[in-house]
């Protein structure tokens, strides 16, 4: 659930950046605290790409059944995490909609009978493991259901008016759910042993958690300490405003910053600010999740075609080439174009759109691309972020780099060709191959190379093939 767009991480600083022909990156980062334990990021997680699946309009049949079937599909396309919105049943009481909202949880240990049974949950589980894929789960800890029996049961671990009624998260709209109260100690220990719950019985690999900077930072750090005993977990916070929760608790959180930036596509400045903040906001290991679509954009904001028009691609790779982890929505390996219902039975039609395949090819590539690049590898293991100079206001241009790989991006945020120069680093020089046709060309230090960008689109070089 979003509440607000942020162009920037509230408290964190970053450096000024030159927008002039040679934009240098920030090179600011918060680091933890003396007494923070902070996360260990699983392996795993380094070339990742993250596949979100909004289960009830995944398929026809809205099971987990329907889910299981499509990994092969999922796992061929490179994705490694299937992050799945949440799975629990869904309240009734003041329910928006004829189905409700997935994110007001009526039952924190159960699985929403409308998407199948335990069994068919432990069966996804197990069957994306056995294919060396991870499953993380959308967890919802600011409010639950009206129904949920918690609210009968313990009144008190809500928040209430001063007539005593418990009440909906303040400053929302969301009527349909009910506010926690963290100042009770026993909501807090239910919450956290709900969460080992699907650890424990499940052998689930992580958590996104919901409007995760509305709930108090010491809590998520005592939530994922005693969680992560069981199983060390990848979280990731849907939040970009609140930067403590980078200091030990979450290795991630939303990079809306970028898709901002994205949606304002031509200006070139805004969108390497964005760029180089997910470096200079963020600890050392952190990193933001980068996207150009999900659940909420695509159901109230507009599809990434209608927001983006002619740039989808080319935004698409600055994601992937950004400094963080990638995200893709189901429906956008086949280049959907539909807001999907939010409160509505809405399924994906994966046959309607017969340029389907030259979709789901082209983030294949760049999924094949970051695998096998570190460069392009998330926090700690990926390369060093810097700007390249072209003189181009309206070309995007950065490289990522460790010692042993590279990966140029330029990227045109216009509607016509460009022809850009630029004189080649040492930190530049070598042999890449073109992301295009796969061909081979070499940079020599000193000398001026050139390169032409078509309208909206982009050129890649990278040490390794992207195939």
């Amino acid at each position: 659930m979003r509440l607000k767009t942020v162009s920037l991480l509230a408290g964190l600083a970053i450096t000024s950046l030159a927008f002039t022909s040679g934009i240098g990156p920030a090179t600011a980062a918060v680091q933890p605290g003396a007494h923070a334990v902070r996360q260990v990021t699983p392996s795993w997680v380094n070339s990742a790409t993250v596949y979100e699946v909004n289960v009830r309009q995944f398929s026809p049949e809205g099971s987990f059944n329907a889910v299981t079937a499509a990994l092969p599909r999922i796992k061929q396309l490179g994705t490694d995490v299937i992050w799945l919105m949440p799975i629990f049943p869904v309240g009734k009481l003041n329910a928006k909609g004829s189905l409700g909202s997935p994110y007001a949880v009526a039952n924190y240990q159960a699985v929403n009978p409308d998407y199948g049974t335990d069994a068919d949950f432990k069966q996804l589980v197990d069957t994306a493991h056995s294919m060396g894929m991870k499953v993380v789960l959308d967890w919802v800890a600011n409010h639950s259901a009206w129904d949920n029996p918690w609210v009968t049961a313990h009144p008190d671990w809500y928040s209430q008016d001063g007539n005593g009624n418990i009440i909906w998260p303040a400053g929302t709209d969301w009527t349909d759910v009910a506010d926690f109260n963290y100042g009770n100690p026993a909501m807090r220990q239910a919450m956290i042993d709900s969460m080992k719950y699907w650890v424990s019985n499940f052998d689930i690999d992580g958590y996104r958690c919901d409007a995760a900077g509305m709930v108090p930072t010491d809590f998520w750090n005592s939530a994922t300490s005693q969680v992560n005993q069981l199983k060390q977990l990848w979280w990731l916070a849907e939040d970009q405003n609140t930067s403590d929760l980078l200091l030990q608790a979450f290795s991630a959180n939303y990079n809306w910053s970028l898709l901002d930036a994205l949606n304002h596509v031509g200006n070139r400045d805004s969108i390497a600010y964005a760029v180089s903040g997910s470096v200079a906001n963020y600890p050392s290991g952190t990193y933001p999740m980068n996207f150009i679509t999900n659940h909420d954009e695509n159901s109230w904001n507009g599809t990434e075609f209608q927001r983006l028009g002619n740039a989808v691609r080319e935004s698409a790779a600055i994601t992937f080439l950004t400094p963080g982890i990638p995200l893709i929505y189901n429906g956008q390996e086949i280049g959907m174009n539909h807001q999907l219902a939010f409160f509505e039975k809405d399924a994906i039609d994966w046959g309607s759109n017969p340029g389907a395949s030259s979709w789901s090819a082209f983030y294949a590539k760049l999924i094949s691309l970051r695998k096998n690049n570190p460069a392009l590898w998330s926090g700690a293991a990926g390369g060093k972020l810097s700007f390249i100079d072209t003189a181009a206001t309206s070309v995007l241009s950065f490289a990522r780099a460790t010692k042993t790989n590279r990966v140029l991006l330029f990227a045109n945020l216009s509607a016509s060709a460009k022809r850009i120069h630029f004189r080649v680093a040492k930190s530049q020089a070598g042999s890449y191959f073109k992301y295009s046709d796969g061909k081979r060309i070499k940079l020599a230090v000193g000398k001026t190379a050139q390169v032409r960008i078509p309208a909206w689109s982009f050129v890649i070089y990278s040490s390794a093939s992207a195939k």
